[in-house]
């Protein structure tokens, strides 16, 4: 199915929210992130503090939002494009896997500063979340007969699921005691990815068992 193209409003709502994320981020790895204020932020990007406020709750939030922009619409994008022959828990599994993959995960001075800011490491952690309603969505679409808790219960569980990998990854990814702040990651977080979220494949496939075969 083909989705309307966004409204001009939609459009300069979606433009000034880019404009912040980044201008946040460039301010943060300016200054660092403790240095960089609301007002700096919204000064940076054209807008007002109170437009700002209509789009973050904090400058951690406008900051990760940088870092993982649009990346629960990619899942979901990824999960409903996939051939109606994959498995549901294939289709979620490998699309999650594959966004923790891709260059815009953080790397160099931006994980740096994510893993050594505890504020920002607690909101990018919680930046998974925000897969849970485009994924929720994307389930239906593949899977019409799917009511509408079950999917987000489902889609929850993956957003948990990552979450738990995301948390065990940045614990174990700490700067180097060496003046160059070089990163050293203990792991994969696309392999931490995959187990978290390999054991709700038995549920995931319960609900929506491949077209043509019987349920599970």
């Amino acid at each position: 199915m083909t989705k309307p193209r966004p409204d001009l409003r939609e459009r300069k709502k979606q433009a000034t929210k880019e404009a912040l994320r980044s201008a946040a981020l460039r301010l943060a790895l300016e200054r660092g992130p403790e240095n960089v204020r609301v007002d700096d932020i919204a000064e940076a990007a054209g807008v007002s503090p109170r437009t700002y406020n209509n789009y973050f709750s904090s400058r951690e939030q406008a900051i990760v939002a940088a870092v993982a922009a649009e990346r629960e619409t990619r899942v979901a994008a990824a999960v409903a494009a996939r051939p109606a022959d994959v498995s549901l828990a294939e289709a979620i599994i490998d699309a999650v896997v594959e966004q923790y993959t891709d260059p815009g995960h953080p790397a160099g001075d931006v994980l740096l500063m994510i893993t050594t800011n505890p504020a920002l490491r607690a909101c990018y952690i919680d930046a998974a979340a925000m897969i849970e309603d485009p994924l929720a969505a994307a389930i239906i679409e593949r899977a019409p007969s799917v009511d509408r808790l079950t999917a987000q219960a489902l889609s929850a569980s993956v957003g948990a699921a990552a979450r738990v990998a995301l948390r065990q990854w940045l614990e174990s990814t700490a700067p180097s005691p060496s003046t160059s702040g070089f990163v050293i990651v203990s792991g994969s977080l696309p392999t931490l990815m995959r187990t978290a979220l390999t054991p709700l494949a038995p549920a995931l496939d319960a609900v929506v068992p491949l077209r043509g075969g019987p349920p599970r």
